[in-house]
């Protein structure tokens, strides 16, 4: 919905000449109030200790892909808040994608993950996006269960937010809890001063919502009882019933928003009062009644959001300016536009391993695809919510509410989806701060990808307004030089960069002489953007911890998650075997002395990996510790998490590993402060020996001396940028036929996971996998955007 078709209705209504204080709230929201919202896909629901959770970040800018910010934090939280793991994700388009590796002796709970972009944060933290991810661990002392019993509450939302005596109105009914709601509930209304007969009656929607109508009569207290389907009942009152006001009616069809406005005992009547509709925060509609009339109706066109779906937020100011009423509805509850993916060719089979495919059209408009092929149990659970549901719904919206996704699947009721919008308000802007003037303040802009600030220090003073080198490298790729003046605070900025692999940085002054007087040069960088504590409390959940006894029981689910994680190490297994009998080939007679020299046989293991820095040049520049350095190595099930400190924490096969400095036992930070240089010899030893899992690092000793010194630049005057998180490579097939041990049993639940699926040059894009043992059929997910953002979304089940 990049353009706003604005309509101006002019039957009984004047242009207006001069702006009022309305037009320039309008103006100031279209000008100052543009937000960002994101929606994360994972692909699963759930997780066992040990997994990797895969995940695609949307950020959209009202009902679009945002073109305002390229990076995204996201960050993975446990229930106490601390937090676990973060990554900065580069978005193209609006799009971006990751994955956390969890590590196998996390602890059972409930855990979030928080999206945001660095322009976000110049809003509502209630808006930034927390999902739930709820992870199992048989080992654990505690166990997560749904809680049964649920202490809910209930509101009553007159429509437009008006009663009036003599009015028909419409009513919302909303239940809120921390926990569950019912499956489902009713209720009835009475006269407080005739309880015993009820005025109207009532059944719920769903667990969120349901809807009355009443005339009230002046002077009348009203009040509504609702029961559950577990016999709690709760007793709440109406609004008081007033005697003038203004009484709105609305109705959303597939050709538009009808309304109808009725004023009861107004000086004026209806005159000089205003309708104003806003999607976002953008005017959409706008009406002015300049006549004595006490009705006034109208039906607002679909083509105001150009026929697209969406909510409109009816506004009624008065000959003040004043809010009079709001009312939120949904543009074409009933007629989602939404594309679904052309399949032109699928092979698909349900013998245990086998290769599947699933070809999509090249001629079509859609071009780059997020797809996810799952098992599928037959158990036909629905999803609580989806990307539709983010977008049109919970995006904008930071009440709870059960369900989301149920309001835009194929048998959805409109009428649910109405009654929601009546007891919600939108409240990204507050129309009397806009009506004030006041502006948000803007203190993050929102920057094209990553900036930094380099301080180069020589003979620990800093370079003012003066002309210094940097030679700057990316990964492998030839260093270049790059000759920068500081500025009058003796600062040099590296704007928008958007690399995903390590970019050295090393500080020159004389660029004619770059070995001259390297040693009394220092510099340092620091990232301008940064990610921002998370200050808010986390979302209720429907889970709750109960201690467990010896025997705990784990779900299938669960128990196939824990065997797919057996099943990965054991061809990583198969693969680290692969390439050490490759590596023992190839070692020479000085390492195996050094090793010989440094490791007790406590540390001896013939499935070790060693790095000799005394006799081999292992190219450490740039690298801030040998941690940083480790990894950039291609060493199989050898992975990296970051700390709170930004201290890269080694895992070998999910489990991390246990650390020893000079064989004695030490943590990462102890590691990590190391230099380089005093390093001799770093030992990787898997599952096998008396350490198990575990990295030794060795230092030097007597006249030893770091190879590595002989070419490298000293720390001293070099730093590295880290740039964006590369996401993992999904692995396609998990069956290596040439592996030593042959898994038995595939359980994979997750079996195609690809977050940028692309055609070229019109060669059909092919989604290709491999059956697990069980799977008779399959759940695709399929999501895409097209030129203009229309979106496909397609989710069904084949066979």
């Amino acid at each position: 919905m990049k353009n706003i078709f604005r309509v101006l209705l002019i039957s009984m209504v004047q242009p207006v000449l001069a702006q009022t204080k309305l037009e320039k709230a309008i103006t100031n929201l279209e000008d100052n109030y543009e937000q960002e919202k994101v929606y994360v896909l994972t692909d699963k629901s759930q997780y066992a200790a040990g997994d990797k959770i895969w995940f695609k970040s949307f950020v959209f800018d009202g009902y679009n892909r945002s073109p305002l910010s390229t990076t995204l934090f996201v960050e993975l939280y446990n229930a106490d808040k601390k937090l676990i793991d973060w990554k900065t994700i580069l978005l193209t388009n609006g799009e971006g994608s990751g994955d956390f590796q969890l590590k196998e002796d996390l602890p059972e709970q409930v855990y979030f993950v928080r999206a945001y972009t660095p322009y976000m944060t110049n809003f509502n933290e209630d808006f930034q996006i927390v999902k739930t991810i709820p992870v199992y661990n048989p080992g654990s002392a505690e166990s997560l269960v749904i809680a049964k019993n649920s202490d809910w509450s209930a509101k009553a939302f007159p429509e437009g937010g008006t009663f009036i005596s003599g009015m028909p109105t419409k009513f919302a009914v909303r239940l809120s809890s921390n926990s569950s709601l019912p499956e489902n509930w009713s209720g009835k209304i009475i006269d407080s001063q005739n309880p015993t007969t009820p005025i109207t009656t009532f059944k719920s929607f769903d667990k969120n919502v349901a809807s009355f109508k009443i005339t009230p009569a002046s002077g009348k207290k009203y009040q509504a009882i609702i029961q559950d389907n577990t016999g709690k009942s709760q007793t709440i009152d109406l609004p008081q019933v007033a005697d003038s006001g203004l009484n709105i009616e609305v109705s959303s069809t597939k050709e538009g928003i009808k309304y109808a406005l009725k004023g009861v005992n107004l000086k004026q009547q209806l005159q000089g009062y205003k309708i104003v509709g806003m999607i976002n925060n953008h005017l959409a509609y706008r009406a002015n009644i300049n006549q004595l009339t006490n009705e006034a109706s109208s039906l607002i066109p679909t083509k105001i959001s150009n026929g697209a779906n969406g909510i409109l937020q009816l506004v009624i100011f008065d000959e003040q300016d004043n809010v009079v009423a709001k009312r939120l509805c949904f543009i074409k509850p009933g007629n989602l536009k939404i594309e679904k993916a052309e399949i032109i060719g699928q092979s698909l089979k349900t013998t245990p391993r086998a290769f599947n495919s699933i070809d999509l059209s090249p001629e079509s408009y859609f071009k780059n695809y997020t797809v996810l092929v799952s098992e599928d149990d037959g158990t036909q659970t629905p999803e609580e919510e989806n990307i539709l549901s983010g977008l049109w719904l919970t995006g904008d919206f930071t009440t709870r509410i059960d369900n989301p996704a149920q309001y835009f699947s194929r048998n959805a009721n409109s009428e649910a989806l109405d009654a929601l919008l009546i007891s919600e308000n939108w409240k990204r802007f507050d129309w009397n701060s806009a009506l004030s003037g006041s502006t948000p303040s803007i203190k993050t802009k929102s920057e094209q990808y990553l900036s930094y600030r380099v301080k180069p220090i020589k003979n620990n003073t800093m370079l003012v307004n003066t002309t210094v080198n940097l030679i700057l490298r990316l990964g492998k790729n030839t260093p270049s030089f790059n000759q920068f003046k500081t500025d009058q605070n003796g600062y040099i900025y590296l704007n928008n960069l958007n690399n995903d692999e390590p970019l050295d940085v090393s500080f020159f002054v004389n660029s004619e002489n770059k070995e001259s007087g390297k040693d009394d040069l220092f510099v340092t960088i620091e990232p301008l953007v940064t990610p921002t504590p998370f200050k808010g409390n986390f979302p209720a959940t429907k889970y709750t911890l109960v201690k467990t006894d010896k025997n705990k029981t784990v779900s299938p689910k669960i128990s196939r998650a824990i065997n797919t994680q057996k099943n990965i190490k054991k061809k990583e297994s198969a693969e680290i075997q692969i390439q050490e009998v490759a590596l023992v080939g190839k070692k020479k007679d000085p390492t195996e002395e050094l090793d010989k020299q440094l490791s007790s046989g406590m540390f001896s293991s013939v499935n070790t990996t060693i790095f000799d820095f005394v006799n081999e040049n292992q190219h450490t520049g740039g690298s801030m510790n040998v941690l940083d350095w480790l990894q950039g190595r291609a060493t199989a099930g050898l992975t990296f998490q970051r700390n709170s400190s930004g201290i890269n924490v080694p895992s070998i096969r999910g489990q991390q590993a246990k650390l020893y400095l000079d064989e004695i036992s030490t943590d990462a930070t102890m590691i990590a402060n190391i230099p380089i240089s005093n390093i001799a010899m770093v030992k990787i030893i898997k599952g096998s020996g008396l350490v198990g899992d575990a990295i030794a690092v060795y230092t030097m000793k007597g006249n030893m001396k770091s190879k590595s010194n002989e070419k490298e630049a000293p720390k001293n005057n070099a730093s590295i940028i880290k740039g964006y998180d590369k996401p993992s490579e999904f692995p396609i097939e998990m069956i290596d036929d040439n592996a030593p041990e042959k898994i038995e049993s595939d359980t994979r639940e997750t079996l195609y996971w690809n977050p940028n699926l692309f055609d070229s040059d019109y060669v059909p894009p092919r989604i290709k996998f491999f059956n697990n043992d069980s799977a008779k059929q399959y759940k695709v997910l399929i999501i895409s955007f097209d030129e203009d953002d229309n979106i496909l979304y397609d989710q069904q089940i084949l066979k």
